[in-house]
């Protein structure tokens, strides 16, 4: 029978259309709107360059935040050098000190009383705006403090105990000083800023500096810099990596946090720095930055760039990464495992770096990084490196290092089998053919070594380097190398997602114990030994997906952004209950909600 070829061309121009016609239609991302409430107890108020910080001092943070001696209260903070309090803030009906209640969005905070209220805006990086009503505000300087005389109604603060300065004026009202000078300090420093009598408002700023102040005048009144600030934020939030609805509302506080924790280049700092957060983790340390990197890496490639650079802008002459920097400090007695060429590797997948100008920044200082433990980090010199305190792992307190240092561990030889792959990639792409077969041949070599030394049949073990006593542990510590993937054997990857997934092992209904549930040393708040990690949570999903194992991997990805989304951006999780410890506003598990959740949107689509 033959049709004509008006007909066959129809039948064909209908099979063409039904795959599209029964397509699932696409996930529509989540709208950043940048309404966000804040908490400041958890999450600083602060912005984006600025070292300045308001929170409040509660009990519960007393001392991680500022020591036992403080009044709680809200304080002006500032994260420039070892974070410090500043100032403690009051209100005041006359001179009674009243009551009031917080409230804060990304570009204001108000004091609200029940006579009158204050509101704040950080305008600049180094300069607080403030304006009130139907109150006075206090501002009690901390110990050390001094206050000097400037210029008319102008007060310039000192002090015994920080590294920085601070001017302070009244725009409007009046500004009173209490500061009983003793011959060489001040007894106390109270600032009261109260409002003139005419419209009972009050206004003023204060400005940060490290040496000598530049008078000026303001540019803007306060309406116009808290909406400069809002449009600044709704820029930020259009780098933000795009999420599904359903994780909208952690996005908006995982993308707050990770803003607000951004810090202006100084001192060891030779760029902008996302810090881990600006409680009192107020570092860069230097495997927890490469998340911040990969979140980074979807839409702001530039700054992403920023953060993976900064451990290699201190980096030591032998090759060494610092353990951690921050403006005024640099520790190099510990390290931090090198993720650096796992985390280049999954940037150069997701956001470009492929160039020559990035591939030749980053190739000799990340080889001198590689060769580094290989020279300086194999004591026995049977070509596995070793960690020297569990700090350099990362992993400060696992159980994987109770017997003792150094130690041979198969997650330090997972890290530099990559990284060397990714030494490989990059040389073949700036035409060194002999150096990239050079690194390939020493990952292939450090991973058959590892196979043969430290896998027991169906787990890892450790090896004390000293006397070769073989270490076993219950650590989770001993499953990050599934992030090799298929390099592993099929049966040794099988054995890792069985381990992984033994009901009361490891999983939880929020994703991955740091310690098997069943040990001895399992505490809930044992920081390596029990809580949920978001860095360790995205090593191990990325492997689980580099193995098929897409289903479970999905699962805890999801699982993570539900508890994170509903408890906040915690340093760790507790394993069992989901709820949050430690330091609340920490940028390794806001950068990992939005890496997941991204990932997520893109599963649905």
């Amino acid at each position: 029978m033959r049709f004509p070829l008006r007909v066959i061309g129809l039948f064909i121009a209908t099979l063409a259309i039904l795959p599209c016609a029964f397509a699932k239609p696409e996930a529509k991302p989540y709208t950043y709107t940048g309404q966000v409430s804040l908490d400041i107890a958890k999450v600083p108020f602060s912005r984006y360059g600025s070292y300045l910080v308001f929170s409040e001092i509660t009990e519960g943070n007393l001392a991680r935040l500022g020591g036992t001696g403080l009044v709680p209260g809200v304080y002006l903070r500032n994260v420039l050098g070892d974070q410090h309090p500043v100032f403690r803030v009051e209100l005041l009906d006359g001179d009674t000190p009243v009551a009031f209640h917080l409230e804060a969005n990304p570009s204001i905070l108000r004091l609200q009383a029940a006579k009158g209220k204050v509101e704040i805006c950080i305008a600049q990086s180094n300069q607080v705006s403030f304006r009130g009503q139907g109150v006075s505000m206090r501002l009690i300087g901390q110990e050390g403090t001094l206050a000097v005389p400037e210029q008319a109604y102008h007060w310039e603060i000192n002090s015994e105990r920080a590294i920085e300065k601070y001017m302070l004026w009244a725009t409007r009202g009046h500004l009173q000083m209490n500061a009983p000078w003793t011959g060489t300090s001040n007894t106390h420093v109270t600032v009261t800023f109260s409002p003139d009598s005419e419209s009972g408002r009050v206004s003023g700023e204060i400005d940060t500096y490290p040496s000598v102040w530049i008078p000026h005048q303001a540019s803007e009144n306060f309406d116009e810099s808290v909406k400069r600030v809002e449009g600044e934020y709704l820029r930020w939030l259009k780098r933000m990596p795009t999420v599904p609805q359903a994780y909208g509302p952690g996005a908006e506080l995982a993308a707050y946090v990770n803003w607000t924790s951004v810090v202006g280049p100084d001192g060891f700092l030779d760029r902008p720095a996302m810090l881990m957060s600006k409680n009192w983790m107020d570092r860069v340390w230097s495997w927890d930055h490469c998340f911040n990197a990969m979140a980074m890496s979807f839409n702001d490639p530039e700054l992403a760039w920023q953060q993976y650079m900064l451990p290699f802008d201190n980096q030591q002459p032998e090759g060494a990464l610092p353990d951690m920097i921050s403006s005024s400090s640099k520790e190099i007695n510990f390290t931090k495992p090198p993720i650096h060429g796992w985390a280049l590797a999954w940037m150069m997948r997701h956001g470009g770096y492929g160039d020559q100008i990035h591939l030749a920044e980053i190739y000799a200082p990340l080889s001198r990084w590689t060769n580094w433990f290989f020279e300086y980090r194999d004591s026995n010199r049977d070509g596995l490196p070793e960690y020297n305190h569990g700090n350099d792992s990362g992993w400060d307190n696992s159980t994987a290092l109770l017997s003792g240092v150094p130690i041979e561990t198969a997650d330090l030889d997972s890290f530099l089998i990559l990284q060397m792959d990714t030494l490989a990639d990059i040389a073949g792409k700036l035409g060194r053919e002999a150096e990239k077969k050079e690194w390939q041949s020493r990952s292939n070599e450090l991973l058959k070594n590892m196979l043969a030394t430290l896998w027991k049949g169906d787990h890892f073990i450790a090896i004390r380097a000293s006397d070769g006593v073989q270490v076993e542990s219950l650590s989770l510590f001993n499953y990050l190398p599934i992030i090799l993937g298929n390099r592993l054997p099929s049966d040794v990857r099988n054995k890792l997602v069985q381990g992984l997934t033994e009901p009361g092992r490891f999983i939880t209904p929020h994703g991955f114990a740091s310690e098997a549930l069943k040990s001895k040393y399992y505490t809930p708040d044992g920081y390596w030994r029990g809580p949920i990690w978001a860095p360790t949570t995205m090593l191990l999903v990325e492997g689980l997906d580099s193995i098929g194992e897409v289903s479970l991997a999905k699962k805890v990805r999801e699982e993570f952004c539900q508890m994170a989304q509903e408890r906040g951006m915690y340093e760790n999780f507790d394993a069992i209950t989901g709820e949050g410890l430690r330091d609340p506003a920490y940028t390794w598990a806001s950068s990992v909600y939005l890496i997941f959740a991204h990932q997520l949107l893109d599963g649905q689509n």
